[in-house]
Formats: structure tokens, sequence, C-alpha cells
């Protein structure tokens, strides 16, 4: 089973990336579910949602508190929050964010995870140059399909497609297209860097 947590703040589609990722994950035809966690419910508060994906029916009602995918769509977050709490020792992190792990401060805990599996993402500038609104969501997810491979960028189109009417959603297609291709290049620069 793969378990996704969701961090981020109320208004920017953190729910609907993880019911999103769920769509996707149908459309593959695995199971999946997607529920939230709410706090005060308001525009700016902080928000969790949680996705499960498996191959077999899933059972477990409870949130994710040993994710194997983290995703933080504000990076204000990262000293406010511990997001990075039950993190598998091999999971991903993908952070919506222009500037690097160390740049953020979060260089001791980088250390503790696989490097290649560590990466900030420009999502709210892509977000803003494609779809004209600073949701972070959907690019995230983009980025989240070349970087860990749970879903394809096949699947997560024909959920976007199925949650958002057609002009919105073929723009933020093109802004996951985007984001697929940005996190690409970076693993790649990643994969030819010398190893510290």
């Amino acid at each position: 089973m793969i378990q996704v947590r969701i961090h981020g703040r109320g208004g920017q589609g953190v729910v609907t990336a993880a019911e999103m990722l769920s769509v996707a994950a149908f459309e593959e035809g695995r199971y999946a579910q997607a529920f939230p966690s709410f706090g005060s419910e308001r525009t700016g508060a902080p928000v969790v949602a949680f996705c499960r994906i498996d191959d077999r029916e899933i059972r477990t009602r409870e949130p994710v508190v040993d994710p194997d995918v983290l995703i933080v769509q504000d990076v204000t977050l990262v000293h406010q929050v511990d997001l990075f709490a039950g993190l598998h020792a091999d999971g991903y992190i993908l952070i919506n964010s222009t500037r690097s792990f160390d740049e953020l401060g979060l260089g001791e805990l980088a250390a503790r995870f696989r490097h290649e599996r560590l990466l900030t993402v420009p999502a709210t500038e892509l977000a803003l140059r494609c779809i004209g609104v600073p949701i972070p969501n959907t690019v995230l997810l983009g980025g989240l399909c070349a970087f860990s491979g749970i879903i394809s960028m096949d699947a997560l189109a024909a959920a976007v497609r199925a949650r958002f009417p057609a002009a919105q959603a073929e723009a933020n297609i093109t802004a996951a297209t985007e984001a697929h291709a940005w996190v690409t290049a970076e693993m790649q620069e990643l994969a030819h860097a010398p190893a510290d």
C-alpha cells in the first residue's frame, strides 16, 4: 500500500489533490481512498489530506501517520507543523518552493532521507503561469508522477478532466505536464551530481 499525506492551507486545493490522486489510481484499476483532516475550516488555516493506493481493497480508515509520500503545498508550514512525522526513511518529499532544502533550513532533516527522493518544485509559479491562479495542487501531482511513478500522467489527466470544466482542466493538465518535465530534468541532474 502507498500512503500519501498532503499538507497545505485552506484554499490551496489540498483536499482536491488527494481526491484527484485517488481518482487517478482508480483510472489505473487500483483501489484508493482519499479524505481530509481539518482543524478550523477557513481559508489559510492548515489542512491535511490523505490518500491511500493499493492493488487490494483498502479496509483501514485511519489518518495516514506513516506516509510513503509527503507533499507540502505551502512552504510556510515547514517550521510551524511537524510535517515530517512518521515519514519512512525511504519516503518521498515534494515541497512547493523555489528554494532548496538547505535554504529552507531543512538540511539536517534531509540528511536522514535518500537525497534522490527529496525535491522542491516551483509549483506556485508554474500554476500562476499556466492556470492563472496560485493553486499548486495539480502542479505538484504532475511532479509526483515524474518523481515517484505512483501514478501515470495519463491517469492524472483523466482525473483532472473528471474534476474540472474543459478549459480549466486543460490549463491544469498543461501545468502538471510542465511540472512533470521540470521534475524529470531535476532528477536527471541529481543522478549526474557527484555524491557528497
